[in-house]
């Protein structure tokens, strides 16, 4: 089973995350990236739904295992490719000509909730998981791009604070606060949920992707132009 793999559902790609707690690196990177683009070459596909088959974690971000054996080894081509290959994930995302639902079924920890955010919207179930930015705790900035795609999906004062404090929130509080369309009791109504409201979507790609692209513009130019500094200097991590 690959760690990432689509299939169809009418006019719907339902893309399942394979791998336990989902973490990223740069293989991830890799086959999300062409997942997206296998999609995109069936034109009946109108909607694309984001999941998860670990009943417990949606992708608790960064493998930071996997990253820490490419520090050791003195790898810093593969992290930097690894960033920029996230870049490239989110980007495309972006500016998919079809609307992007994240279907959240478990936690989503750090890179994990900003894949999320990178989404058009986003479902989560209420019974188990939380959604949570870390990186205060961890000494681990976001990049300029992360911060503003973010707030495309996070209204301004719920992520001062989810940023700022590192809490984990629940679908309850996530649906309060507008950064999830709805909190669904469980996971056989949160796919329901999600595959419906995706299903209702029968735009045409041409206009949807051109609003996509308008509306994420300047996203995608602080993207390009500010974090090229930061990942190509490896500037990734404050300690003190």
């Amino acid at each position: 089973m690959a760690i990432v793999e689509w299939k169809k559902d009418g006019a719907v790609a339902v893309v399942a995350m394979n791998n336990g707690e989902n973490r990223q690196n740069l293989e991830f990177s890799k086959i999300m990236l062409q997942t997206l683009d296998d999609i995109m070459t069936d034109a009946d596909i109108r909607a694309v739904v984001v999941t998860s088959t670990d009943d417990r974690c949606w992708s608790l971000g960064v493998d930071i295992d996997w990253l820490g054996v490419q520090m050791q080894n003195q790898a810093f081509g593969n992290i930097k490719d690894f960033m920029y290959g996230m870049n490239a994930v989110f980007k495309k995302i972006l500016t998919l000509p079809v609307p992007v639902i994240a279907a959240i079924n478990g936690h989503a920890f750090g890179n994990g909730a900003i894949l999320s955010c990178a989404c058009d919207f986003r479902f989560m179930k209420a019974d188990r998981g939380y959604f949570c930015f870390p990186e205060v705790d961890l000494g681990i900035p976001f990049l300029p791009g992360m911060i503003a795609f973010v707030r495309k999906a996070i209204p301004e004062y719920k992520f001062n604070e989810l940023k700022l404090t590192g809490k984990r929130a629940a679908a309850a509080e996530l649906e309060t606060s507008h950064v999830i369309q709805k909190a669904c009791p469980d996971a056989a109504s949160l796919m329901e949920e999600a595959l419906t409201f995706a299903r209702s979507f029968q735009k045409k790609r041409g206009i949807f992707g051109e609003h996509k692209q308008r509306m994420h513009r300047r996203i995608i130019e602080i993207m390009d132009a500010q974090d090229t500094e930061y990942i190509d200097s490896l500037n990734l991590m404050v300690l003190d």
